[in-house]
């Protein structure tokens, strides 16, 4: 037990993501025409509770039974740029065909920033080494399976 005391490594908050990563999110929204969302602190402390989880576990998954929206990224090298992260999830837009409501790959990242009904977003980040995770949750959550997101 001692043995791995001495390796641990706590995991290190990315300070300053809440304006550019709410912005990121508010410009894809603004291009379907839903409304902006609002920051939500208390959403914020829950995602740097499971950035946390996931950088000092190794992992890389989402929660099984939550009740809110999530959003994970990963990079491992540079530390992750908000704006570029939130714009990684909007590209599987193409794969989403509103008229059939359908996806032809991934698309419930892109859905989830666009849902109409999520009215707050909550972000944060932890690196440890060269591995940063970034973790968004939605409230209420969206990707509902045959409602559409706009």
């Amino acid at each position: 037990m001692l043995f791995l005391l001495l390796f641990w490594v706590s995991p290190i908050h990315v300070p300053g993501i809440e304006q550019p990563i709410l912005a990121a999110h508010n410009s894809i929204r603004a291009r379907v025409g839903v409304p902006p969302l609002d920051w939500s602190k208390w959403l914020a402390e829950i995602a740097q509770k499971r950035a946390d989880e996931l950088i000092s576990s190794g992992e890389f998954s989402h929660r099984h039974g939550w009740s809110f929206g999530e959003n994970l990224y990963e990079i491992r090298g540079e530390p992750a740029n908000p704006k570029e992260v939130v714009l990684d999830w909007a590209s599987e837009m193409p794969d989403y065909n509103y008229a059939a409501n359908s996806c032809r790959n991934v698309c419930g990242h892109y859905t989830q920033i666009v849902w109409r009904d999520t009215r707050r977003v909550g972000c944060a980040a932890s690196r440890t080494g060269v591995r940063t995770v970034v973790v968004c949750e939605y409230d209420p959550p969206g990707n509902f399976v045959g409602q559409r997101p706009y």
